[in-house]
């Protein structure tokens, strides 16, 4: 019992804190540090705070001006007391002009998308109503075709699109259609531009020869298997300002398929 009393006490001395508590007394008790209660320890650390002081008794507390410029930032106001955060209706009028500032280049390209999806649309259709109306023109039946049948397959190709053959037979001349419309043309191949007033076959088995009218060439049937060609000439209005002014407003698709007759 005696020896486990002696080993608590040894460590009791041996530990860090115990000798820093005995050097402690040793030191008040020699006259080096003044004895000062736990209490008057507590007293002066509150007395401190309250007086924003800190360990060595510096002023610790925010300066007016501090807390001033502090609660500046958070009302947004600047160092006249202005406020200086954006106002949410300058951020409207800011993206108004931003806006208007991008809209016309990105209508320009809504509308080229468009005018460029149209062109395209309608140059494979003209000359899928192309070759039609040269299967129809040289086919062989009991009634040869004529030039309504081939003017009846292209419209029934070309829906919503009008569709008229003012020269049948030619000649096929740089002369513009009316707008969104086609005129068609059945000739031989390679047809010339002018009046032909003795032309080689250029028209469908089911015609009757006929001579030169007007700005018009004469009718000659094909017979002896003989080639024809049906043209056809689509004046596209474009909805696009700049490239419509580029293209004088319009695009004049032409196309055309050249078949062998079979009679």
């Amino acid at each position: 019992m005696h020896q486990t009393k002696q080993r608590v006490e040894e460590d009791l001395r041996l530990h860090p804190r115990s000798q820093l508590i005995n050097k402690t007394k040793q030191s008040v008790e020699a006259g080096f540090i003044p004895a000062v209660t736990q209490s008057a320890n507590t007293k002066h650390l509150q007395a401190s705070r309250l007086t924003g002081g800190g360990p060595a008794g510096e002023d610790l507390r925010l300066h007016p001006r501090s807390r001033h410029l502090q609660a500046s930032r958070l009302t947004g106001g600047g160092p006249a007391g202005e406020d200086l955060r954006p106002h949410p209706r300058s951020q409207r009028s800011q993206a108004l002009i931003e806006f208007a500032l991008v809209s016309p280049v990105l209508l320009l390209l809504l509308f080229g998308i468009v005018d460029i999806g149209r062109a395209v649309f309608y140059f494979d259709t003209l000359n899928h109503a192309a070759r039609e109306g040269a299967r129809t023109a040289v086919r062989s039946s009991g009634q040869l075709p004529n030039n309504a049948d081939i003017l009846a397959t292209v419209t029934t190709q070309l829906i919503g699109a009008p569709v008229t053959a003012p020269c049948p037979q030619g000649p096929v001349t740089s002369a513009t259609p009316p707008a969104n419309a086609a005129w068609l043309y059945i000739t031989e191949p390679n047809p010339p531009n002018t009046v032909e007033a003795t032309p080689p076959p250029n028209a469908p088995g089911g015609e009757f020869a006929a001579v030169a009218t007007g700005s018009c060439s004469a009718r000659n049937p094909a017979s002896g298997n003989r080639p024809l060609q049906v043209t056809l000439r689509f004046n596209l209005i474009l909805i696009t300002p700049v490239i419509a002014q580029a293209t004088a407003n319009r695009i004049v698709i032409t196309a055309a398929a050249i078949f062998r007759t079979e009679y």
